[in-house]
C-alpha cells in the first residue's frame, strides 16, 4: 500500500490491518503490517523527479508499506495493482487531538476555581 506521509504517524510494524479490495466488496482481509519504506518511492527510482525552480507548492508524499495478509487463500484471488482500502489499526483514538485531554483539563480546573 502506498500511504500518505501525513497517515504514517502512529503505524508501526506489526499492528493489524483490514483490506477492502474495490473488486471484491463483500469481502475483507485481515493482514499485519510487515514493514515501512524509508524513502517516497520515487526516490528509489532510476530518474527521481526534480523540482523545478521556484516552484512552492507542497505534496504531500506517499510511502510504500508492505502488509502481509494473514490467510490469503480464504478469499477470492488477489491481483498485483488492484486498488484497496486499507485500515491499520494504530491503537489511537483519532476522534481528538492529543492536546484536548489536556486542555479540557484546564478549562474545567480554570472554571471551578474561578
Amino acid at each position: 500500500a502506498n500511504l500518505k506521509e501525513t497517515k504514517l504517524t502512529h503505524v508501526r510494524v506489526g499492528q493489524r490491518a483490514t483490506l477492502e479490495i474495490d473488486a471484491y466488496p463483500d469481502h475483507q482481509w485481515t493482514a499485519t503490517v510487515a514493514s515501512i519504506s524509508p524513502a517516497t518511492g520515487a526516490e528509489f527510482a532510476v530518474l527521481p523527479p526534480q523540482n523545478a525552480t521556484g516552484n512552492w507548492i507542497k505534496v504531500v508524499q506517499r510511502l510504500p508499506i508492505r502488509l502481509d495478509i494473514i490467510e490469503p487463500r480464504s478469499g477470492p484471488p488477489l491481483r498485483v495493482g488492484m486498488s484497496a482500502v486499507v485500515d491499520i489499526d494504530t491503537n489511537r483514538d483519532a476522534a481528538l487531538p492529543d492536546v484536548m485531554p489536556g486542555f479540557i483539563k484546564d478549562l474545567f480546573s480554570w472554571g471551578m476555581t474561578k
